[in-house]
C-alpha cells in the first residue's frame, strides 16, 4: 500500500472521523470533483445545489480568488509567509504551490480541525526545499491556541509580515461564536505590513435561496452564516483595503473582467495594516522592504 493510500486508511479508521456526519470540507471536496468525501455528504450537497444549482461554479469562483489573492501577495506584496484557515482538503494548485511558484521560500502553515483533512495535508502538501509546510489541527475558534502552538512559532517569523487566508471559512462561526472578536484577534497579533484576505458567502445576492441553504446546513447539525457586505467589512476594521475594495469574489482582479460579477455569491477583500502608501500593496514601504524578506513589486 502506498504512503497516500495508507494515510487515508488511517484516517478512516481513527475514532475521530465520523462518516455519518456531514462535514463542510467534504461537501466543498465533492462539489469541486474530488474523491475524498462520503455518501453523507453527497447527499448534503445534493440538497444544497437544489436550492443554488449554481454552487460549483461558486464554489471554483471562490477558489480562484483564494489563488489570485495568493499570487498577489506573495509577488506584487512580497509576502514570505501565510497561515492558512480553513485548508480544507487539498485540491491541486493549493496554495503553498501558488506562493512557492513565486518565491520558492515561501513558508505556509495550514490549520484545519478534521482528521481527514489532516491526514490528506501531510500526505499531499509538500513544500520545496527552500520553503516550508506545517500543519496544526486545530479550532478557529480556540485563536490563542493557534496563535501560540509550536507549529506556527516554528513556521511564521513575527519580524516579518504575514498573508493571512480565511477563505470561506468564517462563515463557519456562528455570531455567538464572536467571529469579528476572533479576526481582530488576528489584526492584533499580526506583524506590521502583513494582509488579512477574506471571502465570505452572503445572501446579499438572492436572500431565499441562501436561506434555504442554511435550512438545509441547520438540519444537519452544520453551522453555515451567510453574512451582509457591512458585517464583513467590519472584520478588516481599521486595516487599509486594497483596490478594488471589499467586493463580489468574481470582481476581486480577476484574470478575465466578469460579464456578471454577482454570480458567485461571495464577497471579497485583502486588507493591510502598518502601511502608509496610497495604493496598497503596489510597493511595500522601505522599512518593510529593510528588513530583508519582502520583496520590491516589479
Amino acid at each position: 500500500m502506498d504512503g497516500e493510500k495508507q494515510n487515508a486508511t488511517t484516517a478512516l479508521r481513527s475514532p475521530r472521523l465520523d462518516t455519518t456526519v456531514a462535514h463542510t470540507a467534504r461537501i466543498y471536496d465533492h462539489l469541486l470533483g474530488g474523491k475524498d468525501n462520503f455518501e453523507v455528504d453527497r447527499a448534503v450537497a445534493k440538497q444544497i445545489c437544489e436550492a443554488v444549482p449554481n454552487l460549483p461554479f461558486m464554489l471554483r469562483a471562490n477558489r480562484s480568488w483564494m489563488l489570485r489573492t495568493t499570487r498577489f501577495l506573495a509577488g506584487q506584496a512580497g509576502i514570505r509567509q501565510f497561515l492558512d484557515l480553513g485548508t480544507g482538503l487539498p485540491t491541486s494548485p493549493n496554495l503553498h504551490e501558488a506562493a512557492q511558484q513565486i518565491a520558492a521560500d515561501c513558508r505556509v502553515l495550514y490549520v484545519d480541525n478534521d482528521p481527514l483533512v489532516l491526514t490528506h495535508a501531510r500526505a499531499l502538501l509538500t513544500s520545496t526545499p527552500l520553503g516550508r509546510c506545517a500543519y496544526l489541527d486545530a479550532d478557529l475558534r480556540d485563536i490563542d491556541l493557534i496563535l501560540t502552538s509550536p507549529e506556527l512559532t516554528a513556521t511564521i517569523d513575527l519580524a516579518q509580515p504575514v498573508g493571512i487566508m480565511c477563505a470561506s471559512v468564517l462563515m463557519l462561526l456562528a455570531d455567538d461564536d464572536d467571529p469579528w472578536q476572533i479576526v481582530a484577534r488576528l489584526r492584533d497579533w499580526a506583524p506590521p505590513g502583513s494582509y488579512l484576505a477574506i471571502s465570505h458567502p452572503t445572501a446579499d445576492t438572492d436572500p431565499e435561496a441562501v436561506a434555504e441553504v442554511v435550512a438545509t446546513t441547520r438540519r444537519v447539525g452544520i453551522t453555515f452564516v451567510p453574512r451582509t457586505r457591512d458585517q464583513v467589512a467590519r472584520m478588516f476594521g481599521d486595516w487599509q483595503m486594497v483596490k478594488p475594495g471589499l467586493v463580489p469574489v468574481l470582481a476581486w482582479r480577476p484574470d478575465e473582467p466578469s460579464k456578471d460579477p454577482d454570480a458567485a455569491y461571495y464577497w471579497a477583500g485583502v486588507a493591510v495594516t502598518g502601511l502608509n502608501d496610497p495604493e496598497p500593496g503596489q510597493q511595500a514601504p522601505a522599512e518593510t522592504l529593510q528588513r530583508g524578506r519582502v520583496g520590491r513589486p516589479t
